[in-house]
């Protein structure tokens, strides 16, 4: 099992206190800065159509096209943050939400090296195993992406139909070997999450949560996660009160 990090740039490691004082530090004060720079590189080029060629659509075009986008997705910008957080950690969180593919790679991705590595989701060595779990994931990627836009569409379309088809299932198929993985780890807590999950879906898809802002589609994720961390809590409180008694 991994305990400790040697070093985190050019920073020591050596205890728990490091972790606080000299990891987390480190990783704010870069996480902080590429966010900003991400958040500059993402307007960019509004901000050139803007100051350089004097192209500016309608302040009521740029409110009516806001409220459009946050009406149907805006929850989701506190949600997923939220969700994704006890999995994937502090530095995961900066760099997952810079590079993007969050569910379909950045969170396997961490999932996977803290199961290999032995740790569990949410501690110390987690947090760091996330990190570099997320960070192969980008720089793959990032290669695999620049392979595709050179030769992904050559290869696409001479592919089957039947074989594109499939590829609707790759997600599902994904987040299933997920849930197995982590099923595995807590018995006691797999059905009552999927039970959750699944009672949700459903409720979704019969309209019970349309009274809800935006799609009301991200109550499924929301109440998964902190519903099966409350019951845990709770579970694990019995447990422990049953052990004293």
């Amino acid at each position: 099992m991994i305990k400790t990090m040697t070093k985190v740039g050019n920073v020591p490691l050596e205890n728990n206190n490091d972790f606080e004082k000299n990891y987390l530090s480190y990783i704010n004060k870069w996480g902080k800065i590429t966010g900003y720079l991400g958040v500059l590189v993402a307007f960019g080029p509004a901000l050139v159509l803007a100051v350089v060629f004097n192209i500016m659509p309608p302040a009521s075009a740029i409110l009516t096209g806001f409220i459009t986008m946050a009406s149907a997705v805006g929850v989701v910008w506190f949600v997923e943050p939220i969700s994704y957080f006890p999995i994937i950690g502090v530095a995961g969180t900066y760099m997952a939400f810079i590079s993007g593919n969050i569910s379909n790679l950045r969170i396997p991705a961490s999932a996977i090296a803290q199961k290999v590595a032995e740790v569990e989701p949410g501690t110390k060595e987690g947090n760091i195993i996330s990190t570099l779990g997320i960070a192969v994931s980008i720089v793959v990627n990032i290669v695999i992406l620049s392979l595709g836009v050179f030769a992904g569409t050559g290869i696409l379309d001479r592919l089957p139909e039947n074989v594109l088809s499939a590829f609707n299932f790759l997600l599902p198929a994904l987040f299933g070997a997920i849930f197995v993985q982590f099923a595995l780890m807590k018995l006691k807590l797999a059905p009552i999450a999927l039970i959750i999950a699944i009672s949700l879906t459903l409720g979704v898809n019969a309209g019970l949560f349309d009274f809800l802002p935006g799609m009301p589609g991200y109550i499924i994720t929301l109440g998964s996660v902190f519903g099966t961390i409350g019951l845990a809590i709770l579970i694990d409180k019995k447990t422990k009160s049953k052990e004293e008694s």
